[in-house]
């Protein structure tokens, strides 16, 4: 690294400090170091916005206040505390990582950056992010944020997810955090005692709420002096991305059935996408449906709303079903945009077997329900 990139690395190190000092947000997790509860903010955190995360972390250290609890935790009440932050995944892995935690580091949390590394669900940002922030050591960490204010600091045009690109992306990261590290070794009680933390959270403050993905708030920047993107007027061309993956649309139905009081709901599998949560029995259905009075008199019938939910209950004559329409959901995950249309349906007699379950109202609002069919569920909760 030459003289002028490592000058420029200091006057922002030194500009990114003092502007992390008056103007970061009070957040619940920058209240503590405890390394639990700062893990659990980083996690809830990874594909979900701050103002969505605060009231999940709060409930869930209200719950499961340290590593034991959360490993001894069982699943339904898990997927019942995370419930609405989607990619369930998460928190399957941190239940595994608490797991570990308990066997292999006597309930502590770890404190060395190869220790935090293997633990499940742990990648090299998490474990930077941990380790700099509970511990203030000076370990780089590079994230969506990070890797915008980055790119367009250092006028960086070649797609971050490359191999070499991503690379000098985690030099850079990891020269600012280590300038960061006061000499001498500041005393406990000194102010300096958590520049590392500090500036790893700078710089994900700052693309949040400054050198945002659209309409960059350049002018109030503390660093755009040394900004080659602001100088150069390319700010909307970084980061480069390259070309996002298109959009996939997809339909699926769903039915509210009622009998005696109680509701059919179901158990997602394992390995599958929202894995252990409930839903009500649905199907996909390609093209979105059309109006029933629109319908054709034709095999394009054979796609009704009747015949799908008759084929699900094992059910003889489909006409036999009085649905009616309940909500239509849209919503996305990942690459797909997902339109969920719902119809509700009383029965006479219980149907045959199936891989459902019957449950009431106040049951299964005790359980955990993927986001679109929790919206079912409310609607549901409103009519009774």
């Amino acid at each position: 690294m030459d003289s002028k990139l490592k000058t420029k690395n200091s006057k922002l190190v030194s500009a990114l400090l003092d502007w992390f000092a008056t103007d970061a947000r009070d957040l619940p997790w920058r209240r503590t170091r405890d390394p639990y509860a700062i893990w659990v903010s980083e996690i809830m955190l990874q594909q979900t916005q701050v103002k969505t995360v605060i009231p999940f972390w709060e409930r869930w250290l209200r719950e499961l206040p340290d590593i034991a609890a959360a490993a001894h935790a069982s699943p339904d009440k898990l997927h019942k505390l995370w419930e609405g932050l989607g990619y369930y995944t998460r928190v399957r892995n941190l239940q595994k990582a608490a797991q570990v935690i308990q066997q292999q580091h006597g309930g502590k949390f770890p404190e060395t950056f190869e220790d935090v590394l293997e633990l499940p669900g742990i990648g090299r940002y998490t474990a930077g992010a941990i380790c700099s922030i509970a511990f203030n050591q000076p370990k780089p960490l590079l994230d969506g944020n990070v890797i915008r204010v980055l790119t367009r600091i250092f006028g960086i045009a070649e797609n971050p997810k490359e191999k070499e690109t991503n690379a000098k992306l985690w030099e850079l990261a990891e020269d600012l955090v280590g300038r960061a590290v006061p000499c001498p070794p500041p005393r406990a009680d000194s102010i300096t005692t958590y520049r590392c933390s500090h500036l790893n959270q700078s710089l994900m403050e700052l693309g949040a709420l400054v050198c945002t993905p659209r309409n960059a708030q350049c002018l109030i920047c503390p660093v755009k002096k040394l900004c080659v993107a602001f100088k150069e007027n390319r700010v909307e061309e970084l980061p480069n991305l390259g070309k996002r993956e298109a959009a996939t649309a997809r339909q699926f139905i769903a039915f509210a059935v009622e009998w005696d009081g109680k509701f059919l709901v179901r158990q997602r599998p394992a390995g599958v996408v929202n894995a252990h949560l409930w839903e009500f029995p649905n199907a996909e259905t390609g093209p979105r449906l059309c109006e029933p009075q629109q319908r054709p008199k034709s095999k394009a019938f054979s796609d009704s709303p009747a015949i799908v939910l008759a084929k699900l209950l094992r059910v003889a004559d489909p006409r036999s079903l009085k649905l009616k329409p309940l909500i239509t959901v849209k919503h996305s995950i990942t690459r797909y945009r997902i339109t969920l249309e719902a119809f509700s349906v009383s029965l006479e007699k219980r149907p045959g077997k199936t891989d459902a379950v019957w449950k009431t109202r106040g049951q299964m609002h005790e359980l955990a329900f993927t986001s679109a069919h929790k919206k079912i569920l409310s609607v549901l909760a409103r009519e009774k």
